[in-house]
């Protein structure tokens, strides 16, 4: 083969692999982990017996969100009250159970009876999918179900149980583990599972002296200055590591609260300015710039309001985050550079658990109801486009892939496609 017949071969391979992986929801979140799908077509209606391409049966409740990934969409599920910590697999056409892979953990651990064991999303690369199981450590497998390796991180040991989720960046595993008394930042090797690094974020819950505590915020990667960073919204203030070596490289205080600290969603980022949000009732919210070296509060932190509860995360639009609340069952418009709230309106679906997401310029989510609110990305107004009910509980984010949108429900996995 002469170099120009090559070149071309790899320039289409190379197509090829961009535009299957453009098809692809492989984590929290979506390819790049700010709830957007690269999709100009999405399903507006459905519900029980409407665009229905397929459901299959889960054996329980859950508050992992399913993932797609090379013709694969997988979910975790608990049974036996966590002894039995399920990964499945399922083909993402027919809906056929493929493989499940059961870990099996006897010892209990706490957590609460809204949060169910199996509560972390899995991740995955178009070859391997890792998945963590809380206490009984991260594990990979290859598309066959095949068990690639297994790391043991310790113990995670909290009254709300665990919920972050692992991220994939440039071959490696990114992973909040927490929370509870170890809570750190960890990475791990891709291909063999090897811990590369580890930052424990100093002050933890022991120096904490009030009601609950804990991070399960899903780690995000973006570009600072041109470098990939890590930032994460820890126990009390937002961190900024270095991929390749896990060091700190800045950090900005303001998540701490006055009773408890507690810190579900992800950080989003707007150009050079990010968003932090905490959990709890008139908590804390803050804007602030990216970058900068050491404690850069001082000079970094543009803005601070506080806030309804927020569990899920949010997806920005010409530099305003679209969030949607959890108790009062609100949806917000504000702007990242400022903090002002454009509009804050109700929601007929109720209160949403999980995280907003973006496809064919419209914004989607599910209130644990079940109820799927679609509405444009108008900084103006609430303007509500359909309401899907599938009459099932879910706390789960939607996966949309494909012009279709997976959804997991507290008893179902369900395929959404409009004919």
């Amino acid at each position: 083969m002469n170099r120009r017949k090559f070149l071309q071969t790899a320039a289409l391979a190379l197509l090829l692999s961009l535009t299957a992986r453009a098809e692809d929801w492989p984590q929290f979140r979506g390819p790049l982990g700010n709830g957007v799908a690269q999709e100009d077509k999405a399903p507006l209606h459905w519900g029980p017996g409407k665009n229905v391409r397929w459901k299959a049966k889960l054996p329980g409740p859950g508050n992992s969100s399913p993932i797609v990934s090379r013709g694969r969409v997988f979910v975790t599920c608990a049974e036996d009250e966590g002894k039995k910590r399920n990964l499945y697999c399922f083909d993402r056409r027919t809906g056929k159970e493929l493989w499940v892979r059961t870990v099996e953990f006897p010892s209990v651990e706490p957590t609460h009876q809204s949060n169910p064991y199996c509560a972390s999303t899995p991740a995955a690369d178009g070859a391997r999918v890792v998945v963590w199981h809380g206490s009984a450590g991260v594990f990979c497998y290859d598309f066959d179900g095949k068990e690639l390796w297994k790391t043991d991180l310790g113990a995670v040991r909290n009254e709300w149980g665990y919920g972050s989720s692992p991220i994939l960046h440039r071959g490696k595993v990114i992973l909040n583990f927490g929370p509870g008394d170890r809570a750190f930042l960890a990475t791990l090797d891709l291909k063999s599972g090897k811990l590369l690094w580890k930052y424990d974020e100093p002050g933890g819950p022991k120096t904490v002296l009030k009601g609950n505590s804990g991070s399960w915020s899903t780690p995000i990667v973006a570009q600072v200055g041109g470098e990939d960073q890590i930032l994460c919204s820890m126990l009390t203030r937002v961190v900024a590591c270095d991929p390749k070596t896990g060091a700190c490289l800045w950090f900005l205080e303001g998540l701490a609260e006055e009773k408890v600290d507690l810190v579900y969603a992800s950080p989003v980022v707007s150009g050079g300015i990010g968003v932090a949000f905490t959990g709890w009732g008139n908590g804390p919210t803050i804007g602030f710039k990216l970058g900068g070296a050491g404690d850069v509060t001082a000079s970094n932190r543009l803005w601070l309001t506080r806030q309804p509860q927020r569990i899920g995360s949010g997806v920005v639009v010409d530099g305003c985050v679209f969030i949607v609340n959890a108790g009062p069952g609100t949806a917000q418009c504000i702007e990242c550079q400022t903090g002002k709230v454009r509009w804050t309106e109700r929601l007929d679906g109720g209160e949403s658990w999980g995280s907003v997401v973006m496809a064919a310029g419209r914004l989607y989510v599910t209130s644990r109801r079940g109820v799927t609110t679609v509405f444009r990305p108008d900084p103006e107004k609430l303007d509500v486009l359909a309401m899907n009910d599938l009459g099932e509980p879910s706390n789960a984010t939607p996966a949309i892939s494909d012009g279709q949108i997976f959804l997991r429900t507290d008893g179902h996995l369900y395929c959404i496609a409009e004919k």
